[in-house]
């Protein structure tokens, strides 16, 4: 009987995190996520999945350095750090963190290390470790592309 309830307790812990990793929230567009951050690392939409998200031969993917979204020669690549519409990062309930981008200078950037996303003081930076960026933290943050 208690292997019986312990069963069926991880089942219903496993769909409501896959439930999770759908992209409920984000922006107010028609649009997927490209993947999530602090997501189960085995997760179609986890970025640190090599075969999902994370792939490095995903059309779309954050990780591939050939498409709109990887290419550093890309205006909307992360990786690009020019880019002026770099990805966006935004939480299951629809919170803003700013934008997945190595560009030091710009606004909403991660990368700013001054700015309200790129500070490791901010608690809406994931850089601090106890603000949005705790490792404890169980919530995950979806990419989106940006409009």
């Amino acid at each position: 009987m208690k292997r019986l309830l312990f069963a069926a307790l991880v089942v219903f812990l496993f769909t409501q995190t896959a439930l999770a990793d759908i992209g409920v929230g984000g922006p107010r567009t028609k649009s997927k996520p490209l993947g999530a951050i602090r997501t189960q690392p085995y997760s179609p939409y986890s970025l640190s999945n090599p075969y999902g998200a994370g792939s490095p031969y995903r059309a779309n993917g954050l990780m591939n350095p050939y498409s709109k979204y990887g290419s550093p020669y890309s205006n909307r690549s992360w990786t690009n750090p020019y880019a002026t519409k770099a990805p966006q990062l935004y939480g299951p309930s629809g919170r803003y963190y700013g934008r997945l981008s190595t560009n030091p200078y710009a606004k909403n950037s991660t990368s700013n290390r001054y700015g309200k996303y790129g500070s490791r003081y901010s608690p809406y930076s994931l850089k601090n470790p106890y603000g949005a960026g705790s490792r404890y933290s169980t919530r995950p943050i979806y990419v989106y592309p940006s409009k």
